[in-house]
C-alpha cells in the first residue's frame, strides 16, 4: 500500500507541475484541443476518405475504428473508472485548490483511466496500422493523440497516470480491432484485397 501511495503522490506532483504551465493563449489552445466537437471535421474526413477510396468496402475500416472506440470507451468509462474510483484532480480535496481548470465543470467524479486518451490512441493505432505501408508519415498521427491526451492534464481533469494507462489501453484495443479487421480481410481476400 505504501508503494501505491508513493506512486500516487508522485503522480499528483507531476500533474501539478504540468498543470501549472498555462497562459491565456495556451489555455485557449488546450480547451480547443480537448473539446470533442473540435475533431468532428477530422473524423468526417477519415470517413469520407475511406468511402471515396474503397467505396462500400470502406465500411470495414470505419467499422474497425468504431469497434476500437467501443472497446476503449467501455473499458475506460464502463470498467476502470467505477472499479478504481480515483478522483479527478479537480475533485481531489487534497490538491483541488491548486488545480488550474479551464473548462466548465470537472467532468465525472472519477478519472482513472482517461477515455480521451484511450479513444484517441486507439484510433491512432488503428489508422497507423492501416496506413503504415501506404503513407510515409503515418506515425505522426500519434502526435494528435498525444496532444489531445495532454490537453486533459492542462485543463485540470486528468493525472499523467490516467493518460498513460488510458493511452496504453487504447493502443491495445486499436491493435485488437485491427487484428479482427485483418482476419476478415484474409477470409475474403478475393473481395477485399485492395486493403492489403
Amino acid at each position: 500500500m505504501e508503494i501505491i501511495d508513493f506512486i500516487d503522490q508522485i503522480d499528483k506532483q507531476f500533474f501539478l507541475f504540468l498543470n501549472g504551465f498555462h497562459s491565456n493563449w495556451s489555455d485557449a489552445i488546450m480547451v480547443f484541443l480537448t473539446e470533442k466537437e473540435t475533431w468532428i471535421p477530422f473524423y468526417a474526413i477519415v470517413i469520407i476518405y475511406f468511402l471515396w477510396k474503397y467505396r462500400w468496402q470502406g465500411l470495414l475500416p470505419i467499422a474497425g475504428i468504431l469497434l476500437t472506440i467501443l472497446f476503449a470507451d467501455q473499458f475506460s468509462s464502463g470498467f476502470c473508472k467505477p472499479f478504481f474510483e480515483r478522483l479527478r484532480p479537480c475533485h481531489q480535496p487534497e490538491i483541488q485548490v491548486m488545480v488550474h481548470t479551464t473548462i466548465k465543470g470537472c467532468g465525472g467524479k472519477y478519472g482513472f483511466i482517461s477515455s480521451h486518451a484511450a479513444n484517441s490512441f486507439g484510433i491512432a493505432t488503428f489508422l497507423f496500422l492501416f496506413f503504415k505501408d501506404k503513407w510515409r508519415f503515418t506515425g505522426w498521427i500519434f502526435l494528435w493523440s498525444a496532444l489531445v491526451s495532454y490537453s486533459r492534464i492542462a485543463v485540470g481533469v486528468h493525472y499523467p497516470a490516467d493518460i498513460l494507462f488510458g493511452g496504453l489501453s487504447g493502443i491495445l484495443f486499436g491493435y485488437i480491432s485491427y487484428l479482427i479487421f485483418q482476419t476478415i480481410i484474409k477470409k475474403y481476400s478475393l473481395k477485399f484485397n485492395r486493403f492489403r
